[in-house]
């Protein structure tokens, strides 16, 4: 694995577990639009999209603007309540860092979210740096997206690597000309990563750095 020379991870499902923390601002959301408050379940297999195409899961688009008003304050007062990084991310984040690679945030998580959340968690540090939804025009799977932080990173699709949990990930990597190699901890088997074309799949963090390391 020694030509990778930048490691992007996605957030939530892969890096972190947000998804207490999620599924609570939509069953605060809905509800208060006469909607069914969602399960665990539905919300997860929502999620990877970026909120706006999420929360259209749950509500049709003429409301779109009318939840996230409501989700988008009750979000910023209580994201940091839940969240915790995945089993073997803080060593893995570390033992890249210690081999001198340039590793960073590629999500479609808001960017202020997910920069507050990585100073929380005590990982900025280790990023050279975080990029998320609305600070580009773009989204993952966009290949503008991919290409905007390879070029702030100083980096090359050649030597670069996506970890992701969703075909999500694997498409935005893969547009961007680079691999994506998953883990199953998030929205997706690993079947469906399969079928998405990820290059490997690991059932967490542990066992994916123990095959970086090599």
């Amino acid at each position: 694995m020694s030509h990778f020379t930048t490691i992007l991870f996605d957030l939530d499902g892969t890096l972190i577990d947000h998804l207490p923390a999620i599924h609570r601002s939509y069953v605060h959301t809905l509800p208060r639009l006469g909607c069914p408050a969602p399960t665990r379940e539905q919300v997860k297999r929502a999620i990877g999209g970026g909120l706006e195409n999420a929360m259209l899961q749950f509500v049709p688009p003429a409301r779109l603007a009318e939840a996230l008003a409501i989700y988008r304050p009750y979000w910023d007062a209580t994201m940091l309540d839940d969240v915790v990084l995945m089993p073997g991310g803080r060593e893995l984040l570390d033992a890249l860092h210690a081999r001198g690679l340039t590793c960073g945030i590629f999500t479609n998580k808001v960017g202020p979210s997910a920069r507050l959340i990585c100073d929380h968690l005590g990982v900025t540090p280790l990023l050279r740096g975080i990029f998320g939804a609305k600070d580009t025009p773009w989204l993952k799977p966009q290949p503008e997206f991919a290409a905007h932080v390879l070029a702030q990173l100083g980096a090359a699709p050649a030597t670069a690597m996506l970890i992701g949990d969703s075909p999500f990930d694997v498409q935005a990597a893969h547009n961007g000309g680079f691999p994506c190699w998953a883990v199953t901890t998030g929205t997706h088997t690993a079947d469906e990563l399969r079928a998405a074309g990820a290059e490997a799949i690991f059932a967490d963090l542990n066992a994916l750095g123990a095959a970086l390391a090599k």
